[in-house]
């Protein structure tokens, strides 16, 4: 028997690949299928299922594309109703690969049709269960991403969720290793673990939601509360997991395409594609393409692309450092971005050397700013962390702006003088930046190495939220 966890961690993200004695099944697996075939082939195994625990939402599942190549059938739980062809599973039924049993586990809280997969032995012991987004590991999933489908409000999502966890998997034995679909990052939960697995017994101890004498009424409140709006790509991207999508090999044969600099800029003009430059934010900041808007390779890149990116249909054209283009229109591809027309050939370089129009960002250190606050106090200052980095400790007078909401706090920048704008460590601050570039903000300043940079230099002033309470 081998059990592989397929870990992708810029969307937190685990697949699984399980074989036994020449038959493999592969559950949740990722939107480029060649590594499970791949797999497969170095096994001498053939894919017998393709599992799936639920409709995604915070990525494009490979399922259809695996299944087409494999022959394998597409599983999933009851309730769910995809447009394509599928087995749907009975609660209880079982999946023979080879001298292992997979028993279908019907958990339905986080969406209404989310199943996990049993895994027992020859000898009948049950071993792991891949748990998909129902159980994580120092959480559950959330209840709020289903409402519309399901026709009920996220706390009778979270009650039906809380009796899955008690009914059928809380009964497991306490050394039956859970294998989520999820760790830390992910925006499916809010309390992950950077642990990627672990048992069931461990979590009955340490995961909130699995405590032994907790009510419904109280796993509820606290599974529903401080819950953050889910980015606006997941609606999308359950469709797509939902009704299928363009080919894998269509979306890389469109989106490898490379382009002169004329032809890049002449489809920019006749298409008005987004333009995306994936390189270091501070490689951007020294000179880019006007309008550009750079979303680093190097970060979370997948999932600030789908919380800022409202169009999934959006066309895209790619800048990326030389070798790394392909990089960039998969990881688009994962969240369902499909629709890249092509990546400038010798990235900005050759754009440069062209003769082409350039711009750029002035970023400083903070040293530079603290110098630069002295001769204009007033000057104003946008943290962009999310609202509980800001409350945890910020600079003095720095405005909360969360890049999340962007466009919810245009109107509070000022266009007529310079503004300093950090994050916590360089990423954010540059996406934010370049986006206000493209719409003519031309007075941000970047901080290098937000604020950690402006923390270890000590020469500002910061402060913690006081919560109003603690004032009466």
């Amino acid at each position: 028997m081998k059990i592989e966890q397929i870990y992708t961690g810029c969307l937190a993200q685990g697949a699984y690949y399980i074989e036994s004695e020449g038959e493999a099944v592969v559950i949740d697996p990722l939107r480029e299928v060649t590594p499970y075939l791949e797999r497969a082939e170095k096994d001498g195994a053939r894919i017998k299922y393709v599992f799936e625990t639920h409709f995604h939402a915070d990525f494009v599942s490979g399922h259809v594309d695996l299944s087409k190549k494999t022959g394998a059938p597409i599983v999933y739980g009851p309730n769910a109703n995809p447009t394509f062809e599928a087995y749907i599973a009975k609660d209880g039924e079982e999946f023979k690969v080879g001298k292992l049993t997979f028993r279908v586990l019907h958990t339905p809280g986080h969406t209404m049709e989310s199943t996990c997969y049993l895994l027992i032995d020859e000898n009948g012991k049950e071993r792991a269960l891949f748990s998909g987004d129902t159980l994580f590991i120092g959480d559950v999933g959330r209840p709020d991403l289903a409402q519309k489908a399901a026709n009920m409000t996220q706390e009778q999502l979270a009650g039906t969720l809380y009796d899955s966890l008690r009914t059928k998997i809380m009964t497991l034995p306490d050394d039956v290793i859970v294998y989520p679909a999820h760790g830390a990052g992910s925006a499916c939960g809010k309390n992950m673990s950077k642990e990627t697995f672990d048992t069931l017994g461990h979590q009955k101890q340490t995961n909130y939601a699995l405590r032994a004498n907790m009510t419904k009424e109280e796993f509820i409140k606290e599974v529903t509360t401080g819950l953050t709006p889910p980015p606006a790509y997941f609606p999308l991207n359950v469709a797509l997991n939902k009704h299928g999508y363009d080919s894998i090999d269509e979306v890389m044969q469109r989106g490898t395409r490379a382009l002169s600099p004329a032809a890049f800029e002449a489809v920019a003009n006749e298409t008005g594609a987004l333009i995306l430059d994936t390189r270091d934010p501070q490689t951007f900041a020294k000179g880019f393409v006007p309008n550009s808007i750079n979303i680093g390779l190097d970060g979370q890149f997948a999932p600030w692309v789908g919380a800022l990116i409202p169009d999934v249909k959006q066309q895209i054209l790619i800048i990326a450092e030389p070798g790394r283009e392909e990089e960039a229109v998969m990881r688009l591809a994962r969240v369902g971005y499909d629709y890249c027309l092509g990546y400038l050939e010798g990235g900005f370089e050759a754009w440069k050397a062209a003769g082409r129009e350039v711009d750029s960002i002035e970023s400083i250190t903070a040293q530079e700013l603290a110098e630069r606050l002295k001769a204009d106090p007033s000057a104003p200052i946008f943290d962009v962390r999310r609202k509980s980095e800001y409350d945890s400790e910020h600079i003095e007078n720095a405005e909360n702006t969360p890049l999340d909401y962007i466009n919810q706090h245009m109107a509070e920048i000022p266009k007529n003088r310079p503004a300093y704008v950090h994050c916590a460590g360089g990423y954010r601050s540059m996406i934010f930046a370049s986006i206000l570039r493209a719409r003519g903000y031309d007075n941000l300043v970047d901080v290098k190495g937000g604020f950690k940079a402006i923390k270890e230099s000590g020469l500002f002033k910061t402060t913690d939220y006081v919560c109003p309470s603690t004032l009466l």
